[in-house]
């Protein structure tokens, strides 16, 4: 499991001094962004290969408050992947200074082909990376059926 440190900065906190919604979702994507980075997943690769993430929903459950002075950590552990490597799921837990659970978050998304503006599968330079991730115990082969959970399209989509 890959887990990343940060300090709550003043602008991550809310009206009501602790952490904010929004600074829960930009810690989940830079954690993950970091944990893929290191396996080569950075701005000069995908820019090469012409693709980007994109996020097609992100749950987050909050189980205690947490305030702005002690550092936090998020944890990344993959937990579903398509065999193409289109699709994937990764889930992120949340500790306080003390190694208390105080979050959970789950986020589904795809690549994208940054060129044409449609899902793509990944290339092999990023599959061999793919490999590298360590999988969570209950990992699943992801299915375009699993990214259609709640199925609900508006209906000019459809």
């Amino acid at each position: 499991m890959f887990l990343k440190e940060f300090e709550i900065r003043w602008s991550d906190i809310d009206a009501n001094r602790h952490l904010a919604n929004a600074a829960y979702l930009n810690y989940t994507g830079h954690t993950r962004m970091s944990y893929l980075a290191q396996l080569g997943f950075n701005q000069k690769t995908m820019a090469k290969h012409q693709i980007g993430p994109v996020v097609f929903y992100e749950h987050i459950y909050y189980f205690k408050e947490v305030f702005i002075g002690k550092p936090i950590k998020v944890s990344s552990e993959l937990k579903g992947m398509s065999e193409d490597g289109m699709f994937f799921e990764f889930h992120h837990d949340f500790y306080d200074a003390d190694g208390k659970n105080f979050a959970h978050s789950e986020m589904m998304g795809a690549w994208i082909d940054l060129k044409i503006r449609k899902l793509t599968i990944l290339p092999d330079e990023f599959m061999a990376a793919v490999d590298k991730i360590e999988r969570a115990e209950d990992f699943k082969i992801l299915t375009k059926e699993d990214t259609r959970k709640f199925k609900r399209v508006p209906k000019d989509l459809v």
